[in-house]
């Protein structure tokens, strides 16, 4: 059951970021783009845990990935919202 929620929260990602995706395709700002990328990061992230059994104790890596998707985001909202120089 574990290995189903985790691939449906891998879909729920891989979705999010395809519609961020089209978003960044006709909009062509760097802001979606980043949100693409981010959510494609969870995504992977949540289906590396669905395929693989890694027990709790040795999932610090997985972390680490959820870390770069957050910090990702964070850095594009930030980006964003600076003043532009134009």
């Amino acid at each position: 059951m574990e290995q189903f929620l985790s691939g449906a929260v891998a879909m729920g990602f891989a979705v999010a970021g395809l519609l961020f995706l089209s978003y960044w395709r006709r909009l062509r700002e760097r802001l979606f783009m980043m949100f693409a990328v981010s959510f494609f990061l969870l995504s992977a992230n949540y289906t590396w845990l669905a395929v693989t059994e890694i027990p709790a104790e040795e999932r610090s890596l997985l972390f680490l990935v959820r870390l770069a998707a957050f910090a990702l985001i964070i850095v594009a909202i930030v980006q964003s919202n600076r003043p532009s120089s134009r």
